[in-house]
């Protein structure tokens, strides 16, 4: 992670690298690096820190060519650190790669090159990639059939840039799942890769995005598309307008759309630099968290508005359920007002996407004057939430412009799952194996949110399908109940259409009498320890003639016996099942409304920051 540019042509590399990589600080990063073709020869510079350090090297050191690639890097194996800088250079010294996303198998590919006699020079699973492609190499394929091969052989979400000093004359890159974009900029003798628009806009508007499991080989004449099974596919360019504001929503309608679509990247970079799977280990240092401390809670209030306080939700289960502390959820607004009971051995970790809500701030002052610890997940850098707090998750996302949050929303129940682990290990909560298994999970949650992704078209039929009704009732158990509030409170804030989340066992009390053919009822009726009990409440829904929607597993047989509709989803372990179950109901929350002609990205009535009580 994060930030990707690459160019052929007969300009300078450099520069333009250094530029595109510029424009995409704002998704944050904690080193940077570029590899260029220097009289036949790959030169690289990179280092931890800032862009700007880079800079300072490439005045120091300077080098030139007309093929290059750079990457400005949110560390997921291994340290900030020179070493695992992107990007990687082969033993051979001719093959070089950067890379976005994470390789689930890194572990089990790297023994198998080392076995081979491969020694690595960093920590990354991005390294494994590049040794794969030389391995191909040696049996006499050439880059492109080696980086196919080498490309298929990687399980997860990724995308991956490479280019070599024996074949100076191409570029290839593939997106692979849904680890973020690949966008290729089409020039006059020259041509352009980059992760996302705005680090070529300067130099072309016309583009072309690659979809999963597809790659390119770029030339300065222009890129040859095909599928990573050799299929060639045709390129479709888009002209993408000079409105600075619609540039940046790229191929994509709306920001909503864009940013549901991005979190399969933003889940893989609110995870950089924080886990490390070979030990197990989570690492939260701005949290400011020592042992001491974390064997001194005895309680940890939750505070939030919105989308955050149903996040706040999902945390507290994660957080008793792996770290056995007392969690409560207070909405902000109340919290101050009802005198809580707390003491120096409390936390109040406020969460907040803009880290600039009134009553959440407010909440945070209550917390400080009687004595404390505050924590804050925030999403913007440097706001009065992070500034306050006595430590922080950032939630590393990037920009979301929506004002409808989707992946503000996702990406703090990550960083719970990750602050749950890291509260249990420092407490001695935890076996080993348990803590092991937990961290290791984490891997898969990038490529499973892209799996989702991948059924949108099922999903917008639904869409259709429910386009004009009035009211929806959205049911959930246990550490799900949380996402049908979620769920709900996406479609009326973009649809304008009333509905209501629900604990899936309090329908008997009450919502039931409200089911008939005009009620839809959308379930998660996932594979998690509450699936039993759900399944009974699909059967009470449907004996009222109500309309069944269910988020239920793939593979699942008794689910679409009882179901109108299904939004399917991978099978997820069950403790970050609801990172996965709510991207479905993003998705049809935001087709409906856009079905509906409705402005998705400014709903009426409603703020991105809400800086008022």
């Amino acid at each position: 992670m994060c930030g990707i540019v690459g160019y052929i042509g007969a300009r300078d590399a450099t520069p333009i690298i250094l530029n595109g990589l510029k424009r995409l600080e704002y998704r944050g990063y904690d080193s940077a690096g570029l590899a260029v073709l220097q009289n036949g020869k790959i030169e690289i510079r990179r280092d931890a820190g800032k862009l700007s350090h880079l800079i300072e090297l490439v005045a120091q050191s300077p080098l030139s060519g007309t093929v290059g690639i750079g990457h400005t890097r949110w560390a997921t194996h291994g340290e900030p650190s020179a070493r695992n800088a992107h990007p990687h250079i082969g033993h051979t010294g001719r093959v070089v790669v950067v890379h976005n996303g994470i390789v689930e198998n890194f572990l089990e590919l790297r023994e198998e090159l080392a076995a081979e006699g491969v020694t690595f020079n960093s920590d990354t699973d991005t390294e494994t990639i590049v040794h794969l492609v030389e391995h191909y190499q040696a049996t006499g394929l050439d880059l492109t059939e080696a980086a196919r091969r080498t490309f298929k052989q990687l399980r997860g979400a990724n995308v991956v840039v490479l280019l070599s000093a024996d074949e100076p004359d191409k570029i290839v890159t593939a997106r692979i799942g849904n680890a973020g974009g690949v966008v290729i900029g089409y020039g006059e003798g020259e041509m352009f890769a980059a992760s996302d628009i705005p680090a070529i806009l300067e130099h072309t508007r016309k583009v072309t995005f690659l979809e999963s499991r597809q790659m390119a080989i770029v030339t300065r004449e222009g890129a040859r598309l095909e599928t990573l099974d050799g299929e060639p596919v045709e390129a479709k360019i888009h002209t993408i307008p000079w409105d600075p504001v619609a540039a940046e929503k790229g191929e994509y309608r709306h920001f909503m759309h864009k940013e549901i679509h991005e979190q399969a990247r933003s889940l893989a970079d609110t995870l950089a630099g924080r886990v490390d799977f070979q030990n197990g280990k989570i690492r939260l240092p701005e949290l400011n968290l020592t042992p001491e401390l974390a064997n001194r809670i005895q309680k940890i209030y939750i505070t939030a508005c919105g989308t955050a306080a149903y996040a706040g939700m999902v945390g507290k289960y994660l957080i008793e359920k792996i770290a056995r502390i007392p969690v409560e959820v207070e909405i902000g607004s109340e919290f101050r007002y009802r005198d809580p009971i707390i003491d120096e051995n409390t936390v109040v970790l406020a969460i907040s996407q803009s880290g600039e809500t009134a009553d959440t701030l407010a909440a945070m002052e209550e917390g400080r004057r009687k004595g404390a610890v505050l924590w804050s997940i925030v999403n913007a850098i440097g706001s009065q939430a992070m500034r306050i707090a006595d430590g922080y998750i950032s939630m590393q996302t990037g920009p979301e412009i929506g004002v409808a949050s989707t992946k503000a929303f996702t990406a703090p129940l990550v960083d719970q799952y990750m602050l749950a682990i890291l509260l249990a290990d420092l407490r001695g909560t935890l076996d080993e194996k348990t803590r092991r298994q937990l961290v290791s999970d984490l891997r898969l949650v990038p490529d499973l949110a892209g799996r989702v992704l991948n059924t949108e078209p099922e999903i917008e039929k639904v869409a259709w399908a429910l386009k004009d009704i009035r009211n929806c009732l959205y049911l959930g158990r246990g550490i799900n109940m949380p996402i049908a509030y979620e769920g709900a409170l996406k479609l009326k804030e973009i649809s304008y259409i009333h509905a209501e989340g629900y604990p899936a066992g309090e329908m008997k009390h009450g919502p039931i009498a409200l089911i008939d053919e005009t009620m839809p009822v959308v379930a998660l009726v996932t594979k998690d320890p509450w699936y039993e009990k759900m399944i009974s409440q699909l059967q009470q829904a449907k004996a009222r003639g109500g309309t069944v929607i269910a988020v239920a597993t793939e593979g699942d047989d008794l689910v679409p016996t009882m179901a109108d509709h299904v939004l399917w989803v991978p099978e997820t372990p069950w403790l970050l099942g609801p990172v996965i179950n709510v991207i479905p109901l993003q998705i049809l929350a935001y087709h409906i409304a856009a079905i509906r002609g409705l402005d998705v990205d400014q709903p009426r009535n409603l703020a991105k920051s809400v800086t008022v009580e």
